[in-house]
């Protein structure tokens, strides 16, 4: 049950606050004053989307918060929470805060988490039905999904759905194995050849570096060789001007002069080091020098290598250096392909197995369906009895899919019938040709379905297209509701307010310069002179306040009695901590 609402910066929605309680209670107002935004942002508390334009102009953030009375029996809610690592004992508080650059948080009882996992919980707390939630009650799949959620049947309805997600993903799997095995004798034939020539190749992982590294070798071998022979003759092998010959001086005349200073000898064995460096190295190109003998056998062997790497490498459309791994890949195909009527009668197997787990589930899934909708069909009946369509009748038609085909939803046809008058044959709800029949067996369904649910169920001028007697009736009706939960309708008929355990008036306030919208609780004097405005025209008439009282007494009931003097509208200034 929803607590506390605080709404700041929102739309035209300068600060309001509000403590709710339990029962039904109505918000009425002008055309434009701000209902549908209360809507909006209960919408938003929810995990609904909501971007920068929702910020009230000149502001940099709209704030959103409520707090919400978790029973203890709502275990689904409290398992969700519970695996998020956000605590929760009575009461659950939740904000969302929209900056004026788009971007979204959200907060459960102080804990940053994300808009998916505020819109699971949201599921729980709220439920809004909108004026013309009619419409989509004329689709199949939402007529589906209602009857699933009413009969509790959401789990094995996503149960179903991924038995046909792996049913779909083996019927695949045969089509493209018996799709190879049309042309798998040209394709045996073309994979055996092409194993031959890469195992003929027998390329190996670091091969193709060291064959270019050869080719460069031979292909620059005079500008090595002459490069390698000056660099001997000048460490090592001319008679006068080699660094070796030059070192050797150095280190004679060091040597004469290191008993006289103790410092120059130090630099003695770094030279003697230096010349011992310098053989080395010349003895190293001299070694070098004899590797680059010309052989043209093992040249020509190294490019006759190096062409059929590279006419393989074209033909595959791969680089050189992954033609181990194309050959690999071709071995596996042609494994799998030589095992293929094994493989697909393994696979038939398996999609075999696949259907028959899939339509067990469907059949267990059909008849839930079937018990749900004869429950289901007869409380709706039993509705339209007071909502103005005495003798008519509502019938959910759950019956086999005319293709049989498996699908994600089952293997059923589900379809709302109706009649509103007697003895005129059902129909299906979406050739209903009356705005308010459809409006009110739109309220019927609602509260039918919501009628075993803890949520905060809203109803945002569901009432549209009746009025008179059938309005009065709506009222009632969604005051019965009220007496077992919690319900808050915005409407526009008085003899819907009238039946409110309480009432909030939205106007919208301007200077001229700033609009902002105001919310209060009236006062039984109050309510009367506002369904005295919802009665009558641009003048408030004493006949249309007497019209207006009577009918409050007239709706008035025990359980309607107030018990408590705690106000609805709270002062803003008094706000609740912000996680």
């Amino acid at each position: 049950m929803l607590t506390h609402l605080q709404i700041r910066d929102f739309a035209i929605i300068d600060a309001v606050e509000l403590e709710l309680r339990a029962g039904l209670t109505v918000l009425t107002g002008e055309t434009g004053a701000g209902k549908s935004i209360m809507v909006d942002a209960l919408a938003l508390l929810a995990g609904g989307k909501g971007g920068a334009e929702v910020v009230r102009a000149g502001t940099d953030r709209a704030e959103l918060s409520a707090t919400f009375q978790v029973p203890a029996a709502a275990k689904t809610l409290r398992t969700l929470l519970a695996e998020q690592s956000v605590e929760l004992d009575d009461e659950l508080s939740v904000r969302r805060v929209i900056a004026a650059d788009g971007r979204s948080r959200a907060y459960l009882n102080g804990v940053s988490v994300s808009i998916q996992l505020l819109k699971a919980v949201g599921g729980h707390l709220i439920d809004i039905h909108g004026q013309h939630e009619f419409q989509s009650l004329t689709r199949t799949a939402a007529q589906r999904e209602l009857l699933d959620e009413y009969g509790k049947n959401v789990t094995l309805a996503d149960e179903l759905a991924a038995a046909h997600r792996e049913w779909l993903k083996l019927v695949d799997r045969t089509a493209e194995l018996e799709g190879r095995a049309r042309d798998r004798d040209a394709r045996l034939e073309l994979l055996r050849y092409q194993v031959g020539e890469l195992q003929a190749l027998a390329l190996a992982d670091d091969e193709m570096p060291q064959l270019l590294d050869e080719r460069s070798r031979h292909s620059n071998r005079g500008r090595l060789a002459e490069a390698a022979q000056a660099a001997v003759g000048l460490l090592y092998d001319a008679d006068e001007g080699s660094a070796h010959a030059a070192a050797s001086r150095a280190l004679a005349g060091l040597k004469s002069l290191a008993n006289v200073d103790d410092r120059l000898g130090a630099v003695v064995p770094l030279v003697d080091g230096a010349i011992i460096q310098i053989q080395e190295a010349a003895h190293e190109l001299s070694r070098y020098l004899e590797t680059l003998e010309l052989d043209p056998a093992r040249q020509d062997e190294v490019e006759k290598r190096l062409a059929a790497i590279e006419e393989l490498s074209r033909k595959h459309r791969v680089p050189a250096a992954d033609l181990p791994t194309r050959g690999t890949q071709i071995a596996l195909e042609l494994s799998e392909l030589e095992r293929a009527e094994t493989n697909l009668a393994t696979l038939k197997q398996q999609q075999q197995a696949a259907l028959d787990a899939y339509r067990k589930l469907a059949q267990q899934l059909s008849a839930r369906r079937v018990t749900t909708a004869r429950g289901l069909s007869k409380d709706i009946t039993t509705r339209m009895q007071t909502l103005g369509m005495a003798g008519g009748r509502f019938l959910i038609e759950v019956s086999p899919s005319a293709t049989g085909e498996p699908t994600a939803h089952g293997l059923d046809s589900i379809e709302f019938r109706v009649t509103a008058n007697p003895g005129q044959p059902l129909r299906p709800l979406s050739k209903v040709a009356s705005g308010g029949e459809l409006s009110r067996l739109s309220l019927a369904v609602q509260v039918s379905c919501a009628a075993e649910e803890s949520r905060c169920m809203v109803f945002d001028e569901v009432d549209a297209g009746v009025g008179g007697g059938v309005a009065e009736i709506v009222g009632r009706e969604l005051k019965a509701f009220g007496h077992g939960g919690q319900a808050l309708c915005v409407t526009h008929l008085p003899q819907v307010a009238s039946q409110g355990h309480h009432h909030l008036r939205i106007a919208k306030l301007t200077d001229g310069k700033n609009t902002r919208t105001s919310v209060r609780e009236l006062t039984m004097e109050e309510r009367a002179e506002e369904l005295a405005r919802m009665l009558g025209g641009l003048e408030v008439t004493g006949k249309a306040r007497e019209h207006a009282r009577e009918m409050l007494q007239l709706g008035a009931a025990p359980a309607a009695t107030r018990t408590t003097t705690k106000p609805l509208v709270k002062t803003p200034g008094k706000a609740r901590a912000k996680p």
